[in-house]
C-alpha cells in the first residue's frame, strides 16, 4: 500500500549559507583584558556568539524552537552499546596494507526501525569508527566476503565497549561559575561562598539538587563517599544524557586559600563552563581571558533581567572548535524559562561534542584508540593462529559442553547474549551509559514530522513536482494531478512517459524530460494552458499532442538541469550522451501567473527559448547542476560528475576545470547541490556515502579558484543515499528505508527517520515541502541471525569498497 507523505522543513536559506553562519554563529575575535594589577592578558582567539549581527540594516530571522536539536544523538554515536551488546552478533579482526589492526562488528537488528531489519556494521580503526547500515534480504544472506575477511573472534565484548568509550562521552559534566557584579578575575569569582536568589533560581532551572554521599548515578568526578567535593550538587537527565554540574558555590570553600584550588580543579577541567554574571548590561562584561584554564574551550555567559524575568545568553568558543548549533536567536533573550533551559542544555552538549573534534582532543583520542586496538589485537592473535575457536570460544565458558553440534551452538549463543546483557547492565548501573529515560521540558513539533498527503495510491511513481498546494505526478498510468484528500485528475495519458520535471509557477512553465530510447526529448508547456485543459476537461493529452512542445536539438537527452538562483534569465542545460546543450529563456514582465492571461494560448512556449551553444565532454554526465557566477553571463558554470571526478565547465568557453577527484574503485554519484555564500558559489558534492562542501571563488571569466580552502569540509552519511536535498539549515539524505537529516553548516546528524520502501518524488524547499512515497509492508518478525563465516582473508581495500558503495 503506497502513501504519499509531506514533510515540512525550515525556511530555504541555502543561498545565504555564509551569511547565516557568520550572523548566527558569531565571528572570531582576539580577546584581550587586564588583570587586577593592570597587566595585559591574552586569552587567545574566541568565536563570540551574541545573537546579533552588529549591522544596522540586518533584520533578524524568526527563531523557531524546532531548530533546537542535539547533534549526533547517542543512538548514532554509541551504536555498539545500543544495537550490539546483549545480542547475538559477529566480531572480526584483521590488518590493513600498512599492518594496522582493525575490527569489524556486524549485527542484524530492527530496533527503532519500524520492524525493518538492517545490518548495523561498525569498523573500528585507529582514526576512529565508521558506521553503516546494510539492507537485509530474507532470500539473500549477507556473506562475510561482501563485508570483510578476517578471522573470527567471539569474546571481546568488554574490549569493544572500551574502544567505543573513546568516541566521546554520553554523559556530561559542566562547570557553573557565579560572578558578582564588578568581579573581573577568577580568584574573585571562585571566592563567592553563596549565590544570589536569582542564581539559586537558575540552578533550580538547570536540574535537581542531589546529595552526593551514596549517589549511584553519574557523578561527573565528584566524591560520593566522603563528601570531599561538597555535600550536594545539581544533576539532571536530558534526552537520555545524564548531566552533573560542578557548581562553584557548592564545591568546598577555603578561607586560607584565596585561589580556591579545589573549586578550580573541577571547573577548570571542564570543557564547558556556564558563567552566571550579576549586574546590568552596562556593567563590565565577562571575557574568557578572566579564567586561567587551558582546558575550558566553551563559556556560556548568562545574565538574568529581573524587570522582564528573562535570561540573556552569550557563547564564547575557542577558535579551533567547529561550528555547532543551535544558533542563538536575535536578540538572544529568553522569556520562556523552559525553552531557555532546553536551548542551553542542547547548546552545551553540542558544544562539548564539537570540542572533541579539535586537534587537542582528537589527536589524544586517536593515540589512545590506536594503543587500545593494537593491544587488543596482540592479545587475540596468538589464540587465533592456534585455533579460531580456541580459548576465546564459548566452549571454554560453558560448564558442560553439549555433545550435539546444534545444541552446542545454541548454548554458545545463549551464553554470548547473557554475558552481553550482564555487561550492558553493569555499564548502565556504573553510570557510563546513557540513561534509559529520555526527558525534555516541552513538546515540540519537529520540522521533518511527516503527514499523509495521499493514501492508497495505486500507481507506480516515477517523478513529481509540487504545483501550488497540489502535486503533479508522473506514473505508469500517465501524468496525474493530486490534491490533498481529493481524487486524482488525469493530465496526460500513459503514452507520455516523463522521467524528470520542474514546475516553474512564476514563469508559467512546466519543463519535462521524456525518456524512451531515441524518443527522449525536453518538453515545455504553459501551466496556464494545462490548467485550462484540466478545468474545462477538454482533453487528456497524449505524446502525439505534444509535438509542438518539443525543444529543438534535445533528442536523446538523458539528463537536464535548470538554474535555481536565476536572476535575469532561465538557463537549461541538457545532456545528450557526452554533449551539453545550453538553452536560455529571457524573462519578460508578463511571464508571471498574474498576467499569464495576456499571453495567447496558441503561442508556443518553445519559441521563447533560444539555443546558445553546445559543449563536448569526455564522458556522459551522471549528475549535473548549474552554478551562477557573480557577474552572470561571463562566468556561469556547470558542475558535472562523471567517471571518478567532479568538473566545472565554463558556459561561455566550454573549458573544463577539475573540482574534485574521487579516490575510490567505484563511484556512485548522488548529487551536486549549489549553495551560495555572500554571492559566491559553493557546492555540496555527494557521492558514495560522502558529502563534501567545496567553495568556488569568483573567476571573472577566467579559471575558477577551486583549490582546497579553510571553508571546505566533508562528512559521511550512515547509509549510502540515492538522493540528497538541501533545505537550509538542514540537508536530507534519502535511502531506500530512511531519511537522514543533518545540518548543512557542520554536517552533524540531528535525526534519522525510518521509512520503509522510501522513494523521494519531489522537493520544493522554497515552499517548505518535501514529498516522498512509502510502500508500507507488514514485515515478518525476524529473529537474530548469525552471518555465516568464511575463512578466507581479504584486503582492507575490499572492505573500504563496501563501506563506500554499500554493496552487499
Amino acid at each position: 500500500m503506497k502513501h504519499f507523505y509531506s514533510s515540512s522543513v525550515s525556511e530555504d536559506l541555502g543561498c545565504r549559507r555564509g551569511e547565516f553562519s557568520r550572523k548566527h554563529y558569531g565571528s572570531v575575535e582576539l580577546l584581550i583584558s587586564s588583570d587586577a594589577d593592570g597587566a595585559i592578558q591574552r586569552a587567545g582567539r574566541f568565536r563570540v556568539e551574541n545573537g546579533s549581527s552588529g549591522e544596522v540594516n540586518y533584520t533578524p530571522g524568526t527563531w523557531h524552537r524546532t531548530d533546537v536539536h542535539l547533534e549526533n544523538p547517542e543512538y548514532h554515536t554509541r551504536w555498539y552499546f545500543k544495537y550490539f551488546l546483549g545480542k547475538v552478533h559477529q566480531n572480526y579482526i584483521g590488518t590493513d596494507a600498512e599492518k594496522n589492526p582493525f575490527f569489524l562488528s556486524v549485527v542484524l537488528s530492527d530496533q527503532n526501525n519500524q520492524r525493518v531489519p538492517q545490518y548495523h556494521s561498525i569498523l573500528w580503526r585507529k582514526t576512529g569508527t565508521q558506521k553503516i547500515c546494510l539492507p537485509y534480504s530474507p532470500t539473500k544472506t549477507l556473506s562475510v566476503k561482501s563485508i570483510l575477511s578476517v578471522l573470527k573472534i567471539l569474546f571481546c565484548l568488554q574490549d569493544l565497549l572500551v574502544l567505543e568509550e573513546q568516541e566521546g562521552p554520553v554523559n556530561f559534566k559542566f562547570g557553573v561559575l557565579y560572578a558578582k557584579d564588578g568581579q573581573l578575575t577568577d580568584d574573585e569569582m571562585f571566592s563567592n561562598e553563596t549565590g544570589s536568589e536569582s542564581f539559586q533560581r537558575f540552578l533550580h532551572l538547570l536540574g535537581d539538587t542531589v546529595t552526593l554521599k551514596g549517589w549511584t548515578g553519574y557523578r561527573g568526578g565528584l566524591d560520593t563517599k566522603n563528601d570531599t567535593t561538597g555535600t550536594c550538587s545539581i544533576y539532571t537527565v536530558f534526552q537520555g544524557h545524564e548531566i552533573m554540574f560542578h557548581v562553584s558555590t557548592m564545591l568546598p570553600y577555603s578561607r586560607e586559600n584565596k585561589q580556591q584550588v579545589e573549586r578550580k580543579r573541577h571547573i577548570g577541567n571542564d570543557i564547558v563552563t556556564i558563567v552566571f554574571q550579576e549586574g546590568q548590561e552596562s556593567s563590565p562584561a565577562f571575557k574568557p581571558s578572566m579564567i586561567r584554564s587551558h582546558f575550558t574551550h566553551i563559556f556560556a555567559l548568562v545574565r538574568y533581567n529581573k524587570q522582564n524575568d528573562s535570561y540573556r545568553l552569550k557563547i564564547f568558543s575557542e577558535e579551533s572548535v567547529p561550528l555547532f548549533g543551535p544558533p542563538l536567536p536575535s536578540p538572544p533573550v529568553f522569556t520562556n524559562h523552559q525553552e531557555f533551559r532546553d536551548f542551553v542544555l542542547v547548546k552545551l552538549i553540542n558544544g562539548e561534542k564539537a570540542t572533541l573534534e579539535t586537534p587537542t582532543f582528537s589527536q589524544k583520542r586517536q593515540r589512545t584508540l590506536d594503543m587500545l586496538i593494537r593491544s587488543l589485537y596482540q592479545d587475540l592473535m596468538p589464540d587465533l593462529h592456534k585455533n579460531m575457536l580456541n580459548r576465546r570460544s564459548f566452549s571454554d565458558v560453558l560448564p558442560e559442553s553439549p555433545k550435539s553440534t546444534r545444541k552446542k551452538e545454541e548454548a554458545r549463543q545463549a551464553e554470548f547474549v547473557r554475558l552481553g546483557q550482564a555487561l550492558k547492565l553493569k555499564t548502565t548501573v556504573k553510570g557510563d551509559a546513557t540513561a534509559n529515560l529520555a526527558t525534555t521540558s516541552f513538546c515540540k513539533k519537529e520540522p521533518w514530522e511527516s503527514q499523509s498527503f495521499c493514501s492508497n495510491f495505486p500507481h507506480e511513481v516515477v517523478c513529481a513536482d509540487s504545483w501550488g498546494q497540489s502535486l503533479l505526478v508522473s506514473t505508469d498510468a500517465g501524468i496525474l494531478l493530486i490534491d490533498d484528500g481529493q481524487p486524482s485528475v488525469q493530465v496526460f495519458d500513459k503514452t507520455l512517459q516523463i522521467k524528470q520535471m520542474h514546475v516553474l509557477e512564476a514563469l508559467d512553465l512546466l519543463i519535462a524530460r521524456t525518456d524512451k530510447g531515441k524518443d527522449s526529448r525536453l518538453l515545455v508547456f504553459r501551466l496556464s494552458v494545462v490548467q485550462k485543459d484540466i478545468e474545462t476537461k477538454q482533453i487528456i493529452r497524449s505524446k502525439y499532442d505534444c509535438r509542438e512542445n518539443k525543444l529543438e536539438r534535445t533528442k536523446g537527452c538523458h539528463l537536464y538541469a535548470i538554474n535555481t538562483h536565476h536572476g535575469s534569465e532561465l538557463r537549461i542545460v541538457a545532456a545528450i550522451r557526452n554533449k551539453l546543450l545550453l538553452v536560455t529563456k529571457k524573462y519578460h514582465p508578463c511571464n508571471s501567473l498574474t498576467s499569464s492571461s495576456l499571453l495567447s494560448s496558441s503561442e508556443s512556449p518553445v519559441e521563447e527559448f533560444q539555443y546558445i551553444r553546445e559543449i563536448c565532454l569526455s564522458d556522459p554526465p551522471v549528475v549535473m547542476t548549474l552554478v551562477d557566477g557573480p557577474t552572470e553571463e561571463s562566468d556561469n558554470m556547470i558542475c558535472v560528475g562523471y567517471r571518478h571526478q567532479f568538473d566545472l565547465v565554463n558556459e561561455s568557453t566550454g573549458e573544463s576545470y577539475r573540482l574534485h577527484h574521487v579516490e575510490a574503485n567505484k563511484v556512485n554519484f548522488v548529487a551536486a547541490i549549489d549553495v551560495y555564500e555572500d554571492g559566491e558559489a559553493g557546492l555540496l558534492l555527494c557521492y558514495n556515502y560522502v558529502c563534501q562542501y567545496r567553495k568556488v571563488y569568483p573567476f571573472n571569466g577566467g579559471s575558477p579558484l577551486v583549490q582546497p580552502s579553510a571553508y571546505d569540509f566533508q562528512f559521511s552519511w550512515n547509509q549510502v543515499p540515492y538522493a540528497v536535498v538541501c533545505a537550509f539549515p538542514y540537508i536530507l539524505a534519502f535511502t531506500t528505508d530512511s531519511i537522514e537529516i543533518r545540518l548543512v553548516v557542520n554536517g552533524n546528524l540531528v535525526h534519522t527517520a525510518v521509512v520503509p520502501e522510501l522513494q523521494l518524488v519531489a522537493s520544493r524547499v522554497r515552499h517548505r515541502k518535501i514529498m516522498f512515497v512509502s510502500l508500507l509492508n507488514e514485515w515478518q518478525h525476524c529473529s537474530e541471525e548469525i552471518i555465516s563465516v568464511g575463512g578466507e582473508e581479504l584486503s582492507l581495500s575490499s572492505l573500504m569498497n563496501l563501506w563506500q558503495y554499500g554493496q552487499a
